[in-house]
């Protein structure tokens, strides 16, 4: 049923099964506030399109004056985020969860900002997810927010990136907070006040009890890797080994004792925003099987909706082990 009240104002009402998606449809223009089927959203996954409503939903979009095309949205996705989370009720829940915060510097653009605001807004994204790691009770979560990649970047960019990583490391460090911090990375490649401070946050809130938060910055996960065996290499030379006795006997273990996440269960779910689907060589050994799941918004924008998405998809999936 299509009602006109008025040339500014458009109310499209759609009874259907499985309307879980908020998005702007294209035959309405760009305006806010559109209600679709999943297939039309940017952020929907097959389980949006397969799965069925308890009863019919409305699809609705609303354009006009005022707020209401905002407020029909938000609406509509509380509601979307409670059935969610009850469908989530008992299922399984990834131990560990490893993000790739990727899209800042886009979302950035995308505003006609700097990328120093994209930055900062991904920067207070951080709390937020953490919040709905500890509500969903997930034990441990990898950031990826500097690689070393990133390094090369040019220094009127990369300084300015640095200090809201440093901040934005000491905010999650604060007493109050009950994060356990651990710092993931080559820290000699890092200034030394940025690695200082690293050191610091892992020293004030090594006993805690909350969740693990790694923060990988100046991370490569070939440079882990690398860095590993080197460790191992060392430590045996140490004990006086040569290295023909260590080549005997080395197995996949003995790597794993030196990561730099030595001790922590590996991620059984990764989770990168932007729209990109590739790991760009996050933890590439710990997530052998892991499962991933690729969110088209930028990080910035990245919402509780996507965050419960990412744990259906996780459900929904049957882990073999290569079994």
């Amino acid at each position: 049923m299509i009602s006109r009240p008025s040339p500014e104002v458009i109310v499209v009402i759609v009874i259907a099964s499985a309307p879980e998606a908020i998005a702007v449809h294209p035959a309405l223009g760009t305006r806010r506030g559109s209600v679709l089927p999943p297939h039309h959203d940017r952020n929907s996954d097959s389980a949006d399109r397969a799965s069925a409503c308890p009863g019919p939903i409305l699809w609705a979009g609303i354009h006009g004056g005022g707020g209401a095309d905002v407020g029909l949205r938000d609406l509509l996705y509380g509601l979307y985020e409670q059935r969610l989370a009850r469908l989530l009720a008992g299922a399984p829940v990834p131990r560990h969860v490893g993000v790739i915060l990727d899209g800042n510097r886009r979302w950035a653009r995308a505003v006609g900002s700097d990328p120093s605001s994209g930055h900062r807004r991904g920067a207070d994204k951080i709390e937020e997810l953490l919040g709905w790691c500890e509500d969903s009770k997930v034990e441990v979560v990898t950031l990826w927010l500097l690689s070393t990649d990133n390094l090369s970047r040019p220094v009127d960019e990369l300084e300015p990136l640095l200090s809201i990583i440093e901040a934005t490391v000491v905010d999650l460090a604060r007493a109050e907070r009950p994060w356990r911090i651990h710092p993931v990375g080559s820290l000699d490649l890092l200034p030394d006040r940025t690695a200082r401070m690293l050191k610091e946050a892992a020293d004030d809130t090594a006993d805690k009890t909350g969740l693990i938060v790694n923060v990988a910055i100046g991370y490569g996960g070939r440079r882990e890797i690398a860095d590993a065996v080197r460790s191992l290499l060392a430590k045996h030379a140490r004990d006086g080994v040569n290295i023909d006795e260590v080549a005997a006997f080395i197995d996949v273990e003995h790597i794993a004792e030196h990561l730099y996440t030595r001790g922590q269960p590996d991620p059984d779910l990764v989770i990168r925003t932007s729209g990109e689907q590739r790991l760009s060589g996050f933890l590439l050994w710990q997530s052998a099987h892991s499962e991933f799941y690729f969110c088209d918004a930028y990080w910035p924008d990245f919402r509780r909706v996507d965050f419960l998405r990412a744990l259906r998809d996780y459900a929904n999936r049957h882990r073999r082990y290569g079994a």
